[in-house]
């Protein structure tokens, strides 16, 4: 454990293509720098889609304690990363949802205190 986050080993990090496994077609625009300055919507997913964050009961969700770290970390984004902006986010029991902003360079972004 490092920093208090579980990290996976270098082993399980190698994935093999399999062509009779289900992939998802690319919804990337061909040609786009997704490191320029603008709004993008993300998923995040847990390892094997398992349910860390909580679950959903009556229609709301309800967080766990790993939830909970999640919507932090989310929250935080711009202390690790002063060129993006955190937007609006949805935390579900086995990914997140949100919208990062990108600034350009010597944008008007967050700064550290």
């Amino acid at each position: 454990m490092q920093g208090g986050a579980l990290l996976p080993s270098r082993e399980k990090c190698k994935i093999k293509y399999d062509p009779e496994c289900h992939h998802r077609r690319s919804i990337r625009l061909r040609g786009w720098d997704y490191t320029s300055a603008g709004a993008y919507f993300v998923t995040i997913c847990t390892h094997d889609r398992l349910h860390l964050f909580g679950e959903v009961v009556d229609g709301e969700m309800r967080m766990n304690e790993y939830g909970k770290i999640a919507c932090t970390c989310w929250e935080e984004i711009s202390l690790h990363f002063f060129h993006a902006e955190p937007d609006a986010f949805v935390v579900m029991p086995n990914h997140v949802h949100g919208i990062i902003i990108l600034l350009a360079p010597g944008g008007e972004g967050r700064h550290p205190v």
